[in-house]
């Protein structure tokens, strides 16, 4: 990291630290968890090979926690979810506490990865996988061809080889 760079965020963190902690705290409700999201964001800037942004600061940091937040409020709902199921499940068949945080990483990263697939791509992958249409009826469904539907499956399950074997 060159020094100009860690200078910049440095200079960034002395002087709007604090309004972004405060920032995220508003959205969040709380105070531990805005000061953990306002540590990634400078995290974030620092991981960058891009020169920081210092026009607009606060625009700049409040665009990058926003993106933080997404993550986070969609973290939160798949682990309200997940604990869901849990208190449904009988507790002899519950998982360990180890096996809970495994599937809990696992949903994490499918919803990652089917959040990076455009739309049709994830409802045609989707169709296909969890109610096992054929590429045909997606197709119908989606009023696409049959060719479109079958690359969409391909699509979805390309991206599925690519983040278990990691080439994403």
């Amino acid at each position: 990291m060159s020094v100009t760079k860690q200078a910049q965020v440095e200079t960034l963190y002395a002087d709007h630290h604090g309004w972004l902690r405060g920032w995220i705290r508003k959205q969040v409700g709380n105070s531990s968890e805005a000061a953990d999201l306002a540590h990634d964001v400078f995290l974030r800037l620092l991981g960058r090979t891009a020169v920081v942004e210092t026009r607009e600061p606060r625009a700049y940091l409040s665009t990058i926690a926003r993106g933080l937040l997404v993550d986070h409020w969609r973290r939160s709902e798949l682990e309200r979810t997940w604990l869901a199921v849990l208190a449904r499940t009988p507790e002899e068949l519950a998982p360990s506490p180890e096996n809970r945080m495994l599937v809990l990483e696992a949903l994490i990263k499918i919803d990652q990865m089917l959040d990076s697939l455009k739309p049709k791509v994830r409802q045609a992958f989707l169709w296909a996988q969890l109610e096992g249409m054929r590429c045909p009826q997606i197709a119908e469904r989606l009023g696409v061809s049959l060719a479109t539907a079958e690359r969409y499956v391909a699509a979805g399950l390309r991206q599925c080889y690519a983040h278990r074997f990691g080439d994403v």
